[in-house]
């Protein structure tokens, strides 16, 4: 459905709560929003519960899905959990990752996701050679999100190296183009759609050499494309790019061009206080992936001192070790309590804010985001009554939201006007346990 009415019992408009709203939706976008409606006008869809912009997933490996459940078995560190991650990608295919990002896509519309930035690495086949269509993962992959009723923007990734001056190693093979002036060229090729928009992304400062960086930002800059990098995500990194080149990851991102306001720095996490006025500074973004950071022992990083200095904030799922915004917000705050042990340092319209509007603005999805006329047609409605939700009033919905709701708690989503998911079940996607459980099944060696 792209054209019609919705009512809506609770909705959160940005800056507070209002019951009785009523959307008008036309050519999937919002055409009218009208308060004050007390019971639903005739031919409405009624959507009972509290209402938000749909969420928006800024960073996501769909293929780290086929983990959840292996990699918490044990000890180890980041280090040891990428050998695992490498033996998973090496049974990936295009109609392998079709199935399972099909699967994950529509997981995370059960959990309120409209749109997802996909950070793609996995380019061509076992051993570097590419497929007959260079492309045929990332086609995959947005073709995963159209049929799972999602909107992606496909972060396609430069990798070119294991270390600092180092070639790939066996694994990394099918990650690499050789160059960025080759992966610049393969990614020319990728078209954008309704639903997909193409961005693109620098896997990290030691996975792409100096001197190519500005190739990448380059290539970002003339489409006026989003760019995304993993930044400092590990102090290991950190110390490798001082022995490289005398300065931190952020200081080498900026000498070559990197930052800027339609760049994201995904984890962010360990910086000096340099790194934290360039960043903000340059207005370049920050995506935190909490459960990811945490499930890693990545450590916590700065985000408050970050989004002060001038840093957007959006919210991502990273590894899917739980495909959950809510429950990221919700970190991202609990998180900053535990290490200054004190509370409030968000509001929850703030942390909305986080996996909603800003969240599309570092995906290139700036119309998107909120509950206003013009606005992309993509909502997703929230239970109140649920175990989890039931109690609190109304008014504090926003609080309820990101304080005591989850993925679990999502009635709806709504995507250009579409219902994906309604009363808890996803519409395009018949059994979505049964497609992520046959989808991991195959990649298992």
């Amino acid at each position: 459905m792209t054209k019609g009415t919705y009512w809506l019992e609770h909705a959160w408009l940005g800056d507070r709560v209002e019951p009785g709203v009523v959307v008008e939706v036309g050519d999937g976008r919002i055409g009218a929003v009208r308060t004050g409606a007390p019971t639903p006008p005739p031919g409405a869809e009624v959507l009972r519960g509290l209402t938000l912009p749909g969420l928006a997933n800024a960073h996501s490996h769909a293929f780290h899905r086929a983990l959840r459940g292996t990699v918490q078995v044990g000890s180890g560190t980041f280090w040891t959990w990428r050998e695992v991650m490498y033996s998973v990608a090496d049974h990936l295919t295009p109609d392998t990752y079709h199935a399972l990002a099909r699967a994950v896509y529509a997981e995370m519309a059960l959990a309120g996701i409209t749109c997802v930035g996909e950070f793609h690495y996995v380019h061509h086949a076992r051993g570097g050679t590419p497929y007959a269509d260079p492309n045929a993962m990332g086609e995959a992959l947005i073709d995963a999100a159209a049929e799972a009723g999602i909107r992606i923007t496909l972060l396609d990734t430069c990798y070119l190296s294991s270390g600092f001056g180092e070639p790939p190693d066996p694994h990394q093979l099918r990650f690499s183009d050789g160059s960025a002036e080759a992966w610049a060229d393969r990614c020319a090729v990728l078209k954008e759609r309704d639903h997909a928009r193409i961005g693109a992304a620098i896997h990290s400062v030691r996975a792409v050499p100096a001197g190519q960086l500005a190739t990448v930002a380059g290539w970002a800059e003339q489409r006026r494309a989003p760019l995304h990098v993993h930044l400092s995500e590990q102090t290991a990194e950190n110390d490798a790019c001082l022995a490289a080149h005398g300065c931190t990851p952020t200081r080498l991102l900026a000498d070559h061009g990197v930052l800027g306001a339609r760049t994201t720095g995904v984890h962010n996490t360990h910086l000096t206080d340099e790194d934290i006025a360039l960043l903000g500074g340059s207005g370049t973004g920050t995506c935190m992936c909490p459960t990811t950071e945490r499930d890693l022992a990545d450590g916590i990083g700065p985000a408050v001192a970050l989004q002060r200095a001038g840093s957007p904030l959006s919210l991502g799922s990273d590894s899917h070790a739980v495909i959950d915004l809510l429950e990221e917000a919700r970190a991202m705050e609990l998180n900053e309590r535990l290490r200054t042990r004190t509370r409030g340092h968000w509001t929850a319209a703030a942390l909305l804010r986080a996996a909603t509007a800003d969240g599309h603005a570092a995906l290139g999805w700036d119309e998107a985001g909120t509950l206003e006329p013009g606005a992309l047609a993509d909502f997703t409605t929230l239970a109140l009554d649920s175990v989890r939700t039931a109690g609190p009033l109304p008014r504090l919905g926003a609080e309820t939201a990101v304080f005591a709701a989850g993925a679990a708690d999502v009635r709806h989503t709504v995507v250009g006007g579409r219902h994906v998911v309604r009363d808890g079940a996803h519409t395009l996607v018949p059994d979505v346990p049964q497609a992520l459980a046959a989808a991991v099944e195959a990649l298992r060696g």
